[in-house]
């Protein structure tokens, strides 16, 4: 493309951010599969063939030790991986969960072998399907497996078509309600997909439709969605607050469908798409004053917003210039406008309403979360201190998928976490006398060493600006959320300042304290 030539982006492209419109409606849940194996070869005399005939001891030894080792992770949908070097993966990969990084390797458990003074005994077939009933498959556990299953069947509506998955099955040119007709398909998720429409009844106005799966699960999670949008667009009917507008939504034969604003892509596809180079100064001021705008809010109308990550923030338009880099042999792309919308509120929770133990995409999870110690609106502004330094180095700042490699990290960047956090939490195993237990020879130890500096360390100049952006980001990476800056403070901190008047949005006084509401502060 020749030199000071424009682009934007096509349908693929715009998938992989509407896409984002569809994850995380629900909180992230910690998940394990435990697989083991019994032998049935010695099989005694009355014995049914799906029961083995073992002495006790042997029986021991092959359920704790015959399994593989547990594993435990958190479920993370997304549009790719960022471990390692930030290898983005396709748009199929929508959904799907993080991987760990190379180095770390799963070692298997040692078996425990069973204690026992005295000879085994003989277990007669009665005794052992009394006692080991569950941990061998029978009729009685296959019949209620299902049983279920036809139950969950039978919770879906009644569709028109659905796919294997509970997809709507659809093509360009249906008309959904009599009046969406759709245009093209967005992106696809784990709970259904989006698609361009056209709105007959609004002059053939573009829109985005959210098309929920035909499963019970993902319609009642997008009903707590619809909630939370409803509410939103009472208190700013007009999209003041950029929080993207929510236009209308139905139930279209078993499948929830929400109409949204057309957006551009995500920050974060745009930096990918560009690959990876960082915003620039003036930009990232821009985008982090709307961000914390935004989310100031919701806080002040008593929401957490709980999963603010780059690709949750879209830009309005996403027409770009492009420049041809010298020095690097490559394009270069600027957005030309950074207006942005905050989206995907399906993790919104209220002030009354249960605070899940954990939430937050990890790489932007507040210690207070992984601590388990609790917690309100400060976790919010963790998360867009962690968004404020990958905008302006192009990665992430902490890199991991581990608890203790998190803790770690944070440690190494910013300091010892405080004792008073450390000896509230309920994870003590992390923790050795208040200190975190951590061997920095070991692997992983080197690793964040490697990887990981002060937080100063990583300014690319020491001009005001840059200074004034390192101090915003060290306040909102405050370990404890009572003393970490609120968003109301944020907004008037000297970064903010040197934003142009056209830039800058109309501020309101609102419930000035209550960001700072904490269970560490009772």
């Amino acid at each position: 493309m020749p030199l000071g030539a424009t682009g934007g982006y096509g349908a693929s492209t715009l998938g992989s951010s509407y896409s984002r419109l569809l994850l995380d409606l629900e909180p992230y849940r910690p998940y394990s599969s435990v697989s083991g194996s019994l032998s049935t070869a010695n099989t005694g005399p009355g014995v049914p063939p799906s029961l083995p005939y073992q002495p006790v001891s042997a029986i021991t030894a092959a359920t704790s030790g015959g399994g593989s080792s547990t594993s435990s992770a958190i479920a993370i949908p997304s549009t790719g991986t960022r471990s390692g070097n930030y290898i983005p993966l396709s748009s199929s990969a929508i959904g799907g969960t993080s991987g760990a990084s190379s180095y770390r390797s799963k070692r298997a458990n040692r078996p425990r072998m069973a204690a026992s003074n005295s000879e085994p005994r003989v277990v007669r077939p009665k005794q052992y399907a009394k006692n080991y009933t569950t941990a061998v498959p029978s009729t009685r556990v296959e019949e209620k497996e299902k049983r279920k299953s036809r139950r969950e069947h039978s919770e879906r509506a009644p569709s028109v078509e659905d796919d294997s998955e509970g997809h709507l099955i659809y093509k360009e040119g249906d008309v959904l309600q009599a009046r969406y007709e759709i245009v093209r398909t967005l992106g696809e998720g784990t709970f259904g997909k989006v698609v361009e429409v056209k709105d007959l009844q609004k002059d053939n106005e573009v829109a985005a439709l959210k098309i929920i799966k035909n499963v019970e699960k993902y319609r009642e999670a997008a009903k707590l969605e619809i909630n939370v949008l409803e509410f939103m667009h009472s208190k700013d009917p007009e999209g003041t607050f950029l929080c993207v507008k929510f236009f209308d939504y139905f139930d279209y034969h078993g499948h929830m469908c929400l109409s949204f604003q057309m957006l551009g892509i995500s920050i974060f596809d745009f930096m990918k798409e560009n690959c990876y180079l960082p915003y620039t100064l003036s930009q990232v001021r821009h985008i982090g004053y709307q961000l914390c705008y935004a989310v100031k809010f919701m806080h002040d109308n008593n929401m957490t917003h709980t999963d603010l990550k780059p690709e949750n923030v879209l830009f309005v338009n996403s027409e770009y210039d492009i420049k041809y880099n010298a020095k690097k042999k490559r394009d270069e792309r600027t957005i030309k406008c950074s207006d942005i919308r905050l989206i995907d509120f399906g993790s919104t929770t209220f002030d009354h309403e249960h605070h899940s133990t954990i939430v937050s995409t990890r790489h932007y999870r507040a210690p207070e979360v992984i601590l388990e110690l609790g917690w309100s609106q400060p976790c919010d502004v963790w998360s867009i201190g962690c968004i404020l330094f990958e905008l302006y180095t192009g990665f992430t700042l902490f890199q991991t998928h581990d608890n203790r490699e998190h803790l770690a990290m944070m440690e190494r960047i910013l300091g010892s976490l405080p004792y008073r956090m450390t000896k509230k939490t309920k994870k003590q195993k992390y923790f050795y006398h208040g200190q975190l237990d951590w061997n920095e020879k070991s692997e992983p130890g080197r690793y964040v060493k490697n990887n990981c500096k002060p937080l100063g360390r990583y300014m690319v100049c020491d001009s005001d600006g840059d200074m004034n952006l390192f101090n915003l980001i060290e306040r909102m990476l405050e370990y404890d959320p009572t003393s970490r800056i609120t968003l109301k403070e944020a907004l008037e901190h000297p970064f903010f300042s040197t934003l142009p008047d056209s830039q800058k949005l109309p501020m309101e006084s609102k419930n000035e304290d209550r960001e700072r509401s904490h269970s560490l502060s009772r």
